[in-house]
């Protein structure tokens, strides 16, 4: 059978046509109604319209690809060419990736913008050495306390089964004497509802999306760090996009960045608000709590610094400069 000229190049544009179109999976910890998945799928979108359709990403929320602990590796070793990653979780690989868990560091947003401008250099190359680059980061809101009792002093939560999240996060329960058990993001309504844990330190978002208000009624605004996600990609699987499609993810990387960062401070409140409306009370830290928690920061920044030597000495330094 002969192909006619016409029909011959028709048959090789559609194949040239999916040939070039690429697919790449994008695992996330958090629901899909979190604010940064909501991000996440916007993203998704803009890369596919700015690349004119060559590059589409799949969001996989609620850690249904792989759990959150697992995202970074499995970015790193190729599984999944890009992922979303919460920094802190892997403050033990390396220092670095937990200065922003540090309580009291950067406890507002723009504090917290200023340390992500300070971290970003030395995060770059830390990265870079693993084969990944980071596209965008996002700050969490502002972390307190969830517990299922009032606290006038840290004395007050020693016993408290703690649900540790990040090395940071385990780091403060053994500073105020509280039980710390590891649960991730997609199993802490169960361990809730189940009393495996009975307090922990996180944003009114998270308690909103894992509906903590059914098991604890109290949560202290001690606004004191705000952790950031970071989406990154895999080095190779971006080398191998075509000019413009690196460059139409790159730009739709800068507008998620923004976009996210005013998301998450607009939506502070809606937190605060919503979590009041299903009953929980948003308590404020008395002077006597916030000073025995910026005392675990003070210990925590001395420890943290130790470990983190001259990169984390970078860091500190250009944030103090900023």
């Amino acid at each position: 059978m002969k192909f006619r000229p016409v029909l011959l190049a028709a048959a090789l544009t559609l194949a040239g046509s999916a040939f070039a179109q690429t697919r790449w999976d994008l695992p996330a910890a958090y629901p899909a109604s979190n604010f940064h998945t909501e991000n996440l799928n916007q993203f998704a979108s803009d890369v596919d319209k700015a690349s004119g359709g060559k590059l589409k990403i799949q969001v996989h929320a609620n850690a249904s690809l792989f759990k959150a602990n697992e995202i970074k590796r499995a970015v790193q070793g190729g599984q999944a060419p890009i992922g979303e990653v919460l920094l802190v979780n892997f403050e033990n690989e390396n220092p670095i990736y937990g200065a922003d868990g540090i309580p009291f560091l950067a406890a507002s947003y723009a504090e917290a913008r200023k340390l992500a401008s300070a971290q970003k250099p030395v995060l770059d190359k830390l990265l870079g050495a693993q084969g990944m680059k980071v596209l965008y980061t996002v700050a969490w809101p502002p972390q307190g306390i969830y517990v299922n009792k009032e606290l006038a002093s840290v004395a007050d939560m020693r016993g408290l089964k703690w649900r540790a999240y990040s090395p940071a996060t385990a780091k403060i329960a053994e500073l105020v004497g509280a039980q710390p058990v590891t649960i991730q993001a997609a199993e802490l309504s169960q361990a809730l509802a189940t009393g495996v844990v009975n307090s922990y330190m996180s944003s009114g978002s998270t308690g909103y999306d894992s509906k903590t208000y059914e098991s604890i009624k109290y949560w202290y605004d001690t606004q004191a760090w705000l952790p950031k996600n970071a989406v990154i990609v895999n080095q190779k699987a971006f080398e191998a996009l075509d000019q413009p499609t690196q460059q139409a993810l790159l730009l739709a990387a800068a507008q998620a960045e923004a976009r996210g960062w005013k998301a998450s401070e607009e939506k502070n409140e809606w937190y605060k608000k919503a979590l009041t409306d299903k009953g929980m009370k948003i308590m404020t830290a008395s002077p006597k709590l916030m000073g025995d928690m910026r005392q675990v920061g003070s210990i925590m920044l001395a420890d943290w610094q130790k470990k983190a030597g001259p990169d984390g000495a970078a860091i500190i330094n250009a944030y103090n400069k900023k």
